[in-house]
């Protein structure tokens, strides 16, 4: 568990600088309305990745099956049909974006000195959709095959491009021109296409039992169903858990610049805490497909029950961070221009510090459900949480008034602005643990036949 674990917890270590450097530079080089915009893309750049969700599940479900019963061949020509649909996929994504992206901001109620910013930024992501997908499919592939150091290596060579040509594009250092927040958008992409590079590189050489051949690109329908049958559930999953995010957001959004900066750089800070829940789901992923494969149910339960553990002790102590150290954290990120952003930034991380043994068993366990191919249930569970308490909870706690236009009526909201929308976020995070670990231990998960 713990060599599966290390590399990804590692990578997202990496994953996580990248987005800190950016905050920094953002708090350090330029305005409230920026760190507004940065927050937002902060989404996007979650969003975009889960839209290949589909495949990248199906993938390491699949593949852990198929390198669990010794049928490395089998496992091989998973990894080149999964690349073959996310191809497809890439293809609609960046038309979407490309067409829509103006609509997309919009209809998120980016304040008015923020959205154009936000879709500057996406327009000068747009050409690098491809690439996030064969880097997503490709690492997803790989760690069903057990090898999750490729991945690591890969986010470690984008980390030091991306954080290089972003610093030295916004700041203007030595020969760069300064360009700002145009520096920023310009150093993900390239990031983006260094890891797609590196992992389509591996993958031609032969990694882990995996190799992309011409002979194996052509499409197998039996194959793209079953590597589906698996995927969209789970990808629909990720998809509606970053959607609703945005919708999440957008209740944010409509409360103010402050409150859209404050909730972006809570949202950053928190994100250090998934770096181990990331790691240990994509472990408990891996271990549960290859043993299952293999046939041995027990060892499946021992790897997931340890991968909690491990994970959950360690993203309870984030949390004891946040909520002891949350100002010094804050000021890391800031200068002294966004205090007034610092200061209500604090308290949302004193509210989901709360949350961190919840969240914990909710990433590490869907991990489990999602390497034995049960994708269905987390899907149920997140329509559960999301559109049955964190929305329409943060509508009645956040605002003042919540307008029922369909029905004529106006309801009386508690006003609590951006912390009552984070007091819905815990509740419907507590709720889904709930939910998922129930599922775990009724163990139909390991009757599935995938």
């Amino acid at each position: 568990m713990l060599r599966l674990a290390w590399p990804v917890l590692l990578e997202q270590i990496l994953i996580t600088l990248v987005g800190l450097a950016d905050l920094w530079l953002t708090g350090n080089f330029l305005e409230q309305p920026h760190l507004a915009a940065i927050g937002f893309m902060s989404y996007v750049l979650w969003l975009i990745p889960s839209t290949f969700g589909a495949v990248a599940i199906g993938a390491t479900a699949l593949t852990a099956r198929f390198v669990g019963a010794g049928q490395r061949d089998d496992a091989s020509r998973v990894a080149n049909q999964a690349l073959l649909i996310g191809v497809a996929f890439a293809a609609v994504v960046t038309l979407a974006v490309g067409c829509g992206g103006g609509l997309f901001v919009g209809a998120l109620r980016l304040p008015a000195d923020a959205a154009p910013l936000a879709e500057r930024y996406l327009w000068l992501l747009t050409p690098v959709i491809g690439a996030m997908m064969a880097e997503q499919v490709g690492i997803a592939c790989l760690r069903g095959a057990g090898d999750t150091l490729s991945g690591f290596v890969a986010m470690a060579l984008v980390n030091v491009v991306n954080i290089a040509v972003g610093a030295c594009l916004v700041m203007g250092l030595g020969p760069f021109p300064k360009l700002g927040w145009d520096g920023l958008a310009i150093g993900t992409a390239c990031g983006y296409l260094v890891g797609a590079a590196v992992i389509l590189g591996l993958l031609v050489r032969g990694r882990a039992g995996l190799r992309l051949r011409w002979s194996l690109l052509r499409p197998d329908r039996e194959l793209i169903g079953r590597l589906l049958r698996i995927g969209v559930p789970g990808g629909t999953d990720m998809l509606l858990v970053v959607c609703c995010h945005l919708w999440f957001v957008s209740i944010i959004n409509s409360l103010g610049t402050l409150a859209a900066a404050a909730h972006g750089l809570g949202v950053r800070i928190e994100s250090l805490a998934y770096l181990p829940g990331s790691a240990f789901h994509v472990a408990a992923a891996t271990l549960t497909g290859q043993y299952l494969g293999a046939g041995d149910y027990r060892r499946a339960v021992q790897g997931v029950r340890m991968a909690c553990l491990v994970g959950g002790g360690v993203m309870v102590s984030a949390g004891l961070l946040f909520f002891f150290c949350g100002e010094a954290l804050t000021s890391v990120f800031l200068g002294s221009s966004n205090r007034a952003t610092a200061e209500l930034t604090v308290p949302l991380l004193k509210v989901v510090a709360v949350s961190m043994p919840s969240l914990a068993l909710s990433i590490i366990l869907t991990g489990a459900l999602r390497g034995a191919g049960d994708t269905r249930w987390p899907l149920v569970f997140t329509l559960v949480g999301f559109l049955g308490v964190r929305i329409p909870a943060a509508y009645l706690l956040a605002w003042d008034e919540v307008p029922l236009s369909w029905l004529g009526l106006t309801l009386p909201g508690l006003g609590l602005g951006v912390m009552g929308a984070w007091y819905a976020m815990v509740a419907d995070v507590v709720l889904r643990s709930l939910l998922v670990l129930w599922r775990f231990t009724h163990g139909g998960w390991s009757r599935l036949r995938v």
